[in-house]
């Protein structure tokens, strides 16, 4: 029996779940680079590959792929794979569209939660010595306001009814959403983005990164915002212009943000010395996670997972240079899916 190689680029180390689920038909090989260069000399080894969020793959790698059949992106985005490249060689692009839905919502809504009540404000004033419940005086309360998603996929949606649980009143911007969600959901639809965003106590962002959604949040589009407004992104860093951003709420055209992502990843320019004649320095103003959104109970290796449960499937693509149309699972579309 013929064995298959599938390479993992990037990210892991240890393939204990992999090794169970594909050990007696394929080598693991993980690599656990840091760019793109590394793997040119496995390119043309593989057989499938497993690719998680550190590098890229280009057309430099792409292009040495002949052997590939699939290449299988361990999340929800995919924008670290050039789709072109890979449907040039009939190399089919995967992605695990229902990957951390929960998890993400989860943390969008305890962001929002801890910028407008000041958590972190409060929690350093008491390490700090201090004992201020002053520091709350002004924060909104949640009944009432408009929560504004912006991306209505798998993970809007969830972001969408949790805001709903809290007595938000949500609306969503989305050209691509699927018509009658809003009314399946109960939220309201805005068609325009800059009514979006003005509409909003709260936005939320949930969209995948495009050459469209890339900076969709720059200095034009933040003025639209009220300056008492909150911005959460759990999306993708570079949907949102940083610079502008922090520009931002540097002048005080924006109440606080939580940033779960940033561009670059670690944040190069977020703490900084007071700013003069604003009163509320940025470090009280932005709350930074290193993307823990995504984190499970069940951890990193949970989409891994998803993606290779159904070995056959699997071993399908190694063998094969295409599978039947009828059996191409959802997920196995080198199309544009949305979050």
């Amino acid at each position: 029996m013929t064995r298959h190689h599938v390479y993992i680029p990037d990210y892991l180390t240890e393939t204990a779940l992999e090794q169970k689920i594909l050990g007696d038909i394929a080598d693991i090989h993980p690599l656990n680079l840091t760019s793109e260069d590394g793997f040119l000399a496995h390119a043309p080894k593989a057989d499938a590959i497993l690719l998680y969020h550190d590098i890229p793959l280009s057309q430099a790698s792409i292009s040495l792929m002949a052997r590939c059949k699939g290449i299988v992106r361990c999340g929800v985005g995919y924008n670290n794979v050039d789709l072109a490249a890979a449907g040039k060689m009939g190399i089919l692009v995967c992605n695990v569209p229902d990957y951390g839905t929960e998890d993400v919502a989860d943390h969008a809504l305890m962001s929002m939660l801890a910028i407008s009540r000041k958590l972190v404000d409060n929690h350093l004033a008491i390490v700090n010595g201090g004992w201020e419940p002053a520091i709350i005086f002004g924060a909104p309360r949640m009944r009432g306001r408009t929560a504004g998603i912006l991306g209505c996929g798998r993970i809007g949606t969830a972001m969408a009814l949790r805001c709903k649980a809290l007595g938000l009143n949500v609306i969503y911007y989305d050209p691509y959403a699927r018509p009658g969600l809003d009314k399946a959901l109960g939220i309201v639809q805005v068609h325009s983005l800059e009514e979006f965003l003005g509409k909003c106590d709260f936005v939320s962002l949930h969209c995948p990164l495009t050459t469209k959604t890339h900076h969709i949040l720059n200095a034009k589009t933040l003025a639209m915002m009220k300056p008492t407004a909150y911005l959460i992104n759990t999306a993708r860093g570079p949907v949102v212009d940083n610079e502008a951003l922090l520009n931002a709420l540097d002048r005080g055209h924006l109440a606080a943000a939580a940033l779960d992502v940033t561009d670059p990843e670690p944040p190069f320019r977020i703490a900084c010395a007071p700013i003069p004649n604003c009163s509320c320095p940025r470090m009280s103003r932005i709350t930074v996670t290193p993307a823990l959104s995504k984190c499970g109970p069940r951890g990193p290796k949970k989409p891994a997972g998803c993606c290779l449960a159904n070995r056959s499937e699997t071993s399908s693509i190694a063998a094969t240079s295409s599978p039947p149309a009828a059996r191409c699972p959802i997920c196995l579309r080198n199309d544009p899916l949305e979050e």
